[in-house]
């Protein structure tokens, strides 16, 4: 199962709000609306987690398989992709807890998914392979989330049930690190 494209068009939480109502009727249409529109924000925050491609998607099919049975649990309040994140998170975390242990996937095998895969930009792209290979796991998903998927630190806060200080704090630390990196990546062309 491979994301969809376009975070910011996907992501407008009036349309993901519709396919959630549409989808209490059992409408299967909506539930595919509703992947093509979030599919690439819960991916990339379920690999920047678990750090494995084939853990990501399983959880990504998981997903849309409880919000699919959950849908009727979900209360209209502007904020779907908070709902749908927290629940990818409670996945992340139960895929972690089975293996009790933190995956890695060799770098070439991430490396190969991010670079073929059609659906995310050129800078999605550059972002998450580069937030895989120098980040810390809470900063990493502290920039999948506010990058990728749009969130706003705020709501980053609550998601991952942390001080809004803290996750700004994090979250300036990882660009500096990115920031960095970038600086030496085009000192590195220019020689």
């Amino acid at each position: 199962m491979a994301p969809s494209d376009n975070r910011k068009e996907n992501c407008d939480a009036g349309q993901v709000e519709q396919c959630l109502s549409a989808m209490r009727n059992q409408d299967l249409k909506a539930l595919e609306e509703l992947y093509r529109r979030t599919s690439a924000s819960v991916f990339g925050y379920a690999l920047s987690v678990l750090k494995n491609v084939q853990d990501a998607e399983d959880v990504m099919h998981d997903l849309y398989v409880l919000v699919w049975s959950a849908v009727w649990k979900y209360s209209p309040d502007g904020k779907p992709m908070a709902w749908i994140i927290t629940i990818t998170r409670n996945l992340c975390l139960q895929k972690l807890r089975e293996y009790q242990k933190r995956s890695d996937i060799p770098e070439e095998d991430w490396e190969t998914y991010i670079s073929g895969n059609q659906n995310m930009s050129a800078e999605d792209k550059l972002i998450l392979a580069e937030c895989l290979r120098t980040l810390s796991d809470e900063e990493r998903q502290i920039v999948v989330l506010h990058a990728v998927a749009g969130f706003k630190h705020r709501e980053i806060a609550r998601l991952l049930e942390a001080p809004l200080s803290t996750i700004l704090s994090r979250y300036n630390r990882a660009l500096k690190k990115l920031q960095k990196w970038m600086e030496e990546s085009n000192e590195d062309k220019r020689s």
